[in-house]
């Protein structure tokens, strides 16, 4: 049976995902079986496992780090926000529901046993769980009926490791005030904590560190410092996807709008390592910048109500005189959706059902249904014979005589659609850019060279976070605090 340690923040963005894959990597590296897990996950932001669900694309990560196969019990229940109030449910890794934050927030209680099953699987397979938490446990509004981490802690009796975040300023008050308002029980499982994202020499803070070791009662288990190569690994939220600046007249530029429910937006990151490639990611408020090259319209967790947010920003006259100047489109799933003739909703998939023009691009619709296509996908580009992975997530079809023009061939069908001139494209395939043959021979067609290895890149990225945290943190003693937890039903 395994041994399992919980790794919880001060706040959100305290860097616990990239925390648990140096670990999962460092303790792999010993010699361990190790497994990521997270209770409660909030992101649009998924990856397909091998068991045919999705998962958080951060503990997709962390399993690459354990060197294991994603699996859905290391991310048992999902949200994927639709609204600024209602989110779409998934559990063990397929649709569960969809609810608004109330009346989630009364009926998490229902969802611990799926979380508790998931969780034990795990133990059963492994030599140690590292668990990551979702937020803050000091946010005392939501303790009576949580799941995601003291809730978690307190039901399996695994102990905790809490994280603070130097860099947004204010650490000792984040893990001392934590101290302060966490109820009895719920301190006595937090066994250590530890300070992360530091800059500059770690030993200006040593007067802090006391301080806190003081004020808490518990043992600092390191002073980390900021990890410049986070950047190479792919990244949970949108706003993290580093942008690369180049020389004008130099390399491709590439922009992408930042739609409200933007999703899998990691289809960016390895553009963005490319040297010859400028990503730009246009936030609401700005236009589209005419001297970009592409314009990437990437997936959507809410694909008719991002168009109409898209239109509302005025991108799609920026998208017309792109298009006007000889400039290249590319959709991928919900902004493949979104280049069609038109998007309906008969069965309120996203909301009240509706029906939208789409901008009109491709010659194909789409229908949104129910049913949840999730697949792992191998397939071949076209125009060049280029290989390439990735997968599929989306609810409905797309159909038209667009359809003809495809572009793809996935799992031995046609796939995707193009415009007459072959300047405007989409398909449902995400990931297709961590393939390096085919990133190689799409960014050929624009004169530019590829010269990373993606996949190579985020090993060896994995492997100097790794060594970062065996450097900065004392791993045996976090290793030695890790027990066995019980499982209550």
């Amino acid at each position: 049976m395994a041994r399992a340690i919980m790794i919880q923040g001060t706040g959100s963005n305290v860097g616990k995902s990239m925390i648990v894959a140096g670990l999962a990597r460092a303790y792999t590296r010993r010699g361990l079986a190790v497994r990521p897990f997270k209770p409660q996950n909030m992101s649009n932001n998924a990856a397909v496992t091998v068991d045919g669900g999705e998962i958080g694309r951060a503990q997709a990560l962390q399993a690459k780090a354990a060197g294991v196969d994603p699996h859905t019990d290391m991310n048992p229940v999902l949200l994927k926000p639709q609204s600024s109030t209602g989110a779409q449910i998934i559990v063990q890794g397929q649709v569960f529901g969809a609810q608004e934050a109330r009346a989630f927030g009364q009926a998490k209680d229902k969802l611990m046993p799926y979380v508790l099953e998931s969780f034990q699987r795990l133990c059963q397979s492994c030599d140690l769980v590292l668990v990551e938490g979702a937020g803050s446990p000091a946010e005392t509004n939501l303790r009576a009926r949580d799941i995601a981490n003291m809730g978690f802690a307190r039901t399996t009796d695994v102990p905790v490791v809490l994280m603070g975040d130097i860099d947004r300023g204010g650490v000792i008050a984040q893990v001392v005030g934590t101290h302060a308002v966490l109820e009895p029980d719920d301190l006595a499982l937090v066994t250590a904590f530890a300070i992360n994202k530091f800059r500059g020499d770690v030993r200006l803070f040593d007067g802090g560190r006391d301080d806190i070791c003081a004020r808490t009662g518990w043992p600092c288990l390191g002073v980390i410092p900021w990890f410049p190569a986070a950047g190479r690994l792919p990244a949970e939220d949108v706003a993290d996807v580093p942008a690369r600046a180049r020389s004008a007249g130099e390399g491709l530029t590439i922009v992408a709008p930042q739609l409200p429910r933007i999703s899998n937006f990691d289809d960016l990151d390895p553009l963005a390592a490319e040297p010859g490639v400028e990503l730009i990611i246009a936030p609401p408020g700005a236009p589209l910048p005419a001297h970009a090259d592409v314009i990437l319209l990437g997936g959507s967790k809410a694909t008719l109500a991002d168009l109409e947010a898209l239109r509302r920003e005025g991108w799609d006259i920026d998208i017309a005189a792109h298009v006007r100047r000889g400039g290249h489109v590319l959709g991928l799933c919900g902004g493949y959706q979104i280049l069609g003739r038109s998007i309906a909703d008969p069965d309120g998939i996203e909301g009240p059902p509706a029906h939208a023009d789409g901008l009109g691009y491709l010659d194909v619709e789409t229908v949104l249904h129910p049913r949840k296509t999730l697949k792992l996908s191998t397939g071949v580009h076209l125009a060049s014979g280029a290989s390439l992975q990735g997968y599929e997530i989306h609810m409905g079809d797309t159909e038209g005589p667009g359809r003809a023009q495809a572009w793809l061939e996935v799992n031995g069908r046609r796939e995707g659609a193009s415009a007459c001139d072959g300047r405007v494209q989409g398909c449902y395939l995400h990931g297709i850019f961590s393939s390096d043959a085919f990133r190689r021979a799409w960014l050929s067609q624009f004169g530019i060279t590829a010269q990373v290895a993606y996949d190579m890149q985020v090993e060896r990225t994995l492997d100097d976070l790794a060594d970062h945290l065996e450097q900065h943190m004392d791993l045996d003693r976090l290793l030695k605090l890790a027990r066995h937890p019980t499982h209550a039903a």
